[in-house]
């Protein structure tokens, strides 16, 4: 694996992590890792289902930060650059008023992720609904709503580190039933 380049997902954490994680790179640990204590992806395949992931989040930890009318993965998102998820707000007028709706997009690359991956992101972007900035406050809101969210943040880096040094998916999706052939049939 090429580990001669900057690994951009870890700009922020202390030369020495960043160097361990470029030694598991190249000693080709990553992957025994990762899937050690994140075994298996998560089953949320469709965009309906990761609106009611997240919403039901939303609704245990931010009740009062306003309604979602949309939630999905999106192909377009593009991880190496930095963009796990987006959260967004467009507001326009209507009548006499002014309507805004909020929006969370995902990256495609984590549909077939962890659960506790997705978790980290959508804590992420639900957190955005009420700090806009990347603050204290924020990452006391998200610690609020994923205690384990600092080490996920950097687990998932290190898997995106990974990934931008060559190495493969890690997950896969859960195997989809086949209903070709029915149990009395046989």
């Amino acid at each position: 694996m090429n580990t001669g380049k900057p690994l951009p997902y870890l700009a922020g954490y202390p030369a020495t992590l960043v160097e361990q994680v470029r030694q598991l790179i190249v000693q080709d640990k990553v992957a025994d890792l990762l899937l050690g204590r994140y075994p298996d992806a998560h089953d949320i395949r469709t965009d309906k289902a990761l609106y009611d992931y997240v919403q039901q989040l939303k609704n245990e930890h931010l009740r009062n930060a306003g309604q979602l009318s949309k939630v999905m993965f999106d192909s377009k998102l593009q991880v190496l650059r930095n963009a796990l998820g987006t959260h967004t707000t467009h507001s326009r007028v209507q009548g006499l008023n002014l309507k805004a709706k909020k929006e969370i997009r995902i990256a495609s690359l984590f549909k077939d992720a962890p659960p506790e991956f997705l978790r980290m992101i959508v804590v992420h972007e639900l957190a955005h609904m009420k700090q806009r900035e990347h603050d204290k406050a924020f990452y006391q809101l998200c610690m609020h709503m994923e205690p384990d969210y600092g080490q996920l943040e950097f687990d998932l880096r290190i898997y995106l580190s990974y990934r931008d040094t060559g190495g493969a998916a890690l997950w896969q999706p859960a195997a989809v039933q086949d209903t070709t052939s029915h149990p009395f049939l046989t």
